[in-house]
């Protein structure tokens, strides 16, 4: 079984600070870390550990745009996840050396973190991203996009929807303000929104967004959003049913990195419905990918997660 994800690949630079600093304040790091991010690029590589944990055969494809063939940003990256995650259909661009960053201020205080991403390189265009679906849908189960660049990946999506109508297809609901997410909803059979996109359109709990959005997303079999401590939410609009579940905590429980909680439950939910599908009914899912979320959160970076299929 293939999964394919579309979204941006960055390097992430992470300083540990005692709190988020003041507007010219000076502020020394205690910690600072270097590794790679981008939502779809965690998502795979939680994904393929817990698919090895169960011994399933999936195959990961991300599509991305990277620097020139030569650089060495782009030789780092491709090895740091190949062959774990297959990485042939990737559009470089010739000219550019650096990758997508971000630089990440992660508060000790309150566990926030505040982003600032740099990223010069030309986005996927309709026609090149389309080229390379093609080539993929016929060997592939389940695409997920990354709602980064919501007018070229509708094209993109309503052309799979037209030529190859069995794939399902996930779509990412995430940043406050940006256009044209709603429209992507819409094509999906399953929905992720997060609190902050939420919170901007004026929803005050999992329940009110989910419900709101179910009359706005036709395709849909799944709509899901989290809420940070309050835990995460699914809705199954054909039934209307709708489950909650707490934040995941045990004994101990500490939060150390948040940075990619998100991706991880993405990552949960997709290994849910694509080799569970037929034994886990959908509060089994979503207590999964809440759980693999919440271990993620108490421990840096993303080894390890497998384990989560073994913990109750």
């Amino acid at each position: 079984m293939s999964i394919v994800a579309v979204g941006a690949l960055y390097v992430d630079t992470i300083l540990t600070t005692l709190h988020c600093p003041e507007e010219d304040e000076k502020l020394r790091a205690s910690q600072i870390s270097k590794r790679r991010g981008g939502n779809c690029p965690n998502t795979l590589e939680v994904m393929d550990q817990l698919a090895n944990a169960s011994s399933q055969d999936l195959s990961m494809n991300l599509v991305t745009v990277l620097p020139a063939r030569s650089s060495v940003a782009s030789q780092q990256l491709l090895s740091d996840l190949e062959p774990r995650i297959r990485m042939g259909n990737c559009f470089y661009r010739e000219g550019f050396e650096e990758p997508a960053s971000s630089y990440i201020i992660k508060s000790q205080a309150t566990g926030s973190r505040t982003i600032v991403n740099y990223n010069a390189l030309p986005e996927m265009e309709v026609a090149e991203l389309i080229h390379v679906l093609d080539g993929l849908a016929p060997d592939t189960a389940w695409f997920h996009f990354e709602g980064r660049i919501p007018k070229i990946l509708l094209a993109c999506i309503e052309h799979l929807r037209k030529h190859f109508p069995s794939v399902r297809i996930s779509i990412e609901v995430e940043r406050p303000g940006r256009a044209g997410l709603e429209d992507l909803a819409r094509t999906a059979n399953v929905v992720f929104y997060s609190k902050s996109w939420a919170i901007n359109k004026g929803y005050s709990s999992i329940e009110t967004c989910l419900r709101a959005q179910c009359t706005q997303t036709p395709n849909a079999s799944l709509l899901l959003c989290t809420w940070g401590e309050d835990g995460a939410g699914a809705l199954e609009p054909d039934t209307g049913k709708f489950v909650h579940v707490a934040a995941y905590t045990r004994e101990g429980f500490e939060v150390i990195d948040p940075i990619g909680a998100g991706d991880t439950f993405i990552a949960g939910i997709l290994y849910a419905l694509n080799c569970k599908d037929g034994e886990w009914d959908v509060f089994q899912k979503l207590s999964f990918a809440n759980r693999v979320a919440g271990i993620k959160v108490s421990q840096e970076g993303f080894s390890g997660l497998g384990r989560a299929l073994h913990l109750e």
